[in-house]
């Protein structure tokens, strides 16, 4: 009795490397074989990046809002003060930053007074939000206190004015320099209320990494504040920081008890999840797309193994006569769409890493070509294009890639399996 041989025999890689190998009159079927390959290759490696690029645009937006911005504030509903104005400002904000202070998870917490009002220097104005905050809490935020992204003395903080590199450029000032500040609601005369007009020396210009936030924000110390908004005694809210942002709901309730009756509580996921969803939806959708891609690329396989299997009819029909068995040349033509589609995927995996790895030189040349202004910070808040490999994804796409080039393989390998010799040796 015949011994069967195990399946991927030498005999059978070797069979199918030589099939790949194909001769000038079988022309047509190595071109198809380059077409499938280079298709797989630009498909996984546009996947691949498509994927980076989502992580890592997702990744520098939420640092950015965690690096400069409340992970919740707490604020009060409105009431009446001494003088029968409606207001929303936190009356006893030192005994209730106390309070939530205590919160297990709670890494700080930082009384604010915020305001907003036209900035001038010179002959430019621009429309700014203050931000009254103390230097001890201002060093709490690493996105405004890199000393990589900004410049000046933070020691001088109390002194001046921190102003972002969007508002220097809007006014045409740097440090030392002088920001004049004016609000409508201002000093209190026995005729209403005018303006209330003061200048600042900027003692710090900080980068947050957000456009939006840059060419807006300015923080001034508390004390200031609260004297150039009228909040003697008070504050308009509490910045909260927690040591889980990403789990920042499950802080939300023992924040708000801790408060007190008439405190309301915003985590950032409440500002920012409608942008976060909408980035989560056109990610899926992205994908899909991009798999559809793959899955074209991989249909040329199909192509180029149903031409292989018809040109080698002949060469079929004596392997069977030989004895080679269906399962064999099954596995012959198997191995022959397979190494196109591990050698498609692999070198896209290599081509997608490094488009992620080296993003920025690659879109500084394609803006050069462009000639200029291909990426808007304006309009997309960040100031580049960020990507972030992540291992998940990379095997996301090795897997979809290898998955779909092993099933595709397996209809025309089938195909050529059940050839009748017969019929392939007839005319021969």
């Amino acid at each position: 009795m015949a011994k069967s041989t195990p399946p991927f025999a030498p005999f059978e890689w070797m069979i199918a490397w030589r099939y790949l190998r194909a001769k000038r009159a079988e022309g047509g079927v190595s071109v198809m074989t380059w077409i499938s390959l280079i298709g797989i290759t630009l498909a996984v490696a546009a996947l691949i990046l498509t994927l980076a690029v989502r992580t890592g645009f997702r990744v520098e937006f939420v640092d950015t809002i965690l690096g400069a911005n409340a992970h919740v504030t707490v604020y009060h509903v409105a009431h009446e003060n001494e003088a029968g104005q409606m207001v929303r400002t936190l009356p006893e904000y030192q005994s209730m930053a106390e309070r939530v202070r205590e919160i297990e998870g709670v890494t700080r917490v930082a009384p604010l007074v915020k305001g907003q009002v036209m900035a001038t220097a010179g002959n430019y104005n621009s429309g700014v939000e203050v931000f009254g905050i103390t230097r001890e809490d201002l060093s709490g935020l690493p996105r405004i206190v890199d000393a990589e992204t900004g410049r000046g003395d933070l020691d001088r903080f109390d002194e001046g004015i921190a102003i972002g590199t969007g508002v220097a450029q809007t006014l045409g000032v740097g440090l030392g320099d002088k920001v004049k500040l004016i609000s409508p609601n201002g000093v209190k005369t026995a005729f209403g209320v005018s303006p209330r007009v003061k200048s600042y020396e900027v003692t710090w210009i900080f980068s947050a990494g957000r456009y939006d936030i840059d060419k807006t924000r300015i923080y001034m110390p508390f004390a200031e504040a609260q004297l150039y908004f009228n909040r003697e005694g008070v504050a308009d809210e509490l910045e909260v920081l927690v040591s889980d942002p990403e789990e920042v709901e499950r802080f939300t309730m023992p924040i708000a008890q801790a408060a007190g009756p008439g405190a309301l509580v915003w985590t950032w996921q409440d500002s920012a999840g409608g942008f976060l969803r909408a980035l989560q939806m056109e990610d899926n959708v992205m994908f899909v797309i991009l798999s559809v891609l793959v899955l074209i690329a991989t249909m040329n396989i199909v192509s180029g193994l149903i031409m292989l299997v018809k040109n080698k009819g002949r060469d079929i029909g004596i392997l069977r006569t030989m004895g080679l068995t269906e399962g064999s040349v099954m596995r012959v033509f198997f191995i022959c769409g397979s190494i196109t589609g591990v050698i498609g995927t692999i070198v896209g995996v290599t081509l997608g890493c490094l488009g992620a790895i080296y993003i920025d030189t690659i879109f500084q040349v394609v803006n050069w070509f462009a000639g200029g202004g291909v990426w808007d910070p304006e309009i997309r808040n960040i100031y580049a294009l960020p990507a972030k490999l992540q291992l998940g994804d990379v095997i996301s796409a090795v897997s979809l890639s290898l998955g779909l080039a092993f099933v595709v393989t397996i209809f025309p390998a089938r195909r050529a399996a059940r050839m009748n010799p017969v019929e392939a040796l007839r005319y021969e």
